[in-house]
């Protein structure tokens, strides 16, 4: 629980999610309307964050310094990556995907499961 209070208290950003966002919807705005359905923008993003360096900041002045580091040094690496990104989500059409469900929503579900298990 102390963990989850320091995390509270303190407030970071990896500015390369804005970054990766960015360029999945902009190489999304450019695919079929019928192709672009079928594409998981989130499966993307992390997939092409996994392979990018992290661009944390912790001020505004940090994030933008950030997010300038990013655009100038990083943006082909960062088109790059997505556009593979892009390709590797492609290849497996009809994979099964269970997204990860909000802190909340777990911990609701399993506060649920007890009360139950306890009436049973």
């Amino acid at each position: 629980m102390e963990a989850h209070r320091l995390h509270q208290a303190i407030t970071y950003q990896n500015v390369m999610e804005i970054l990766v966002t960015q360029e999945v919807e902009r190489q999304k705005s450019r695919l079929s309307p019928k192709l672009a359905k079928y594409i998981n923008q989130v499966e993307v993003a992390t997939y092409a964050l996994n392979r990018l360096p992290p661009l944390y900041a912790s001020s505004e002045e940090g994030r933008r310094q950030q997010q300038l580091k990013g655009n100038k040094k990083l943006r082909q690496q960062i088109t790059t990556t997505v556009r593979q990104a892009f390709a590797a989500v492609q290849r497996d059409p009809i994979r099964v995907c269970t997204p990860i469900r909000p802190e909340e929503e777990t911990e609701s579900l399993a506060a649920k499961l007890a009360l139950q298990g306890i009436r049973e």
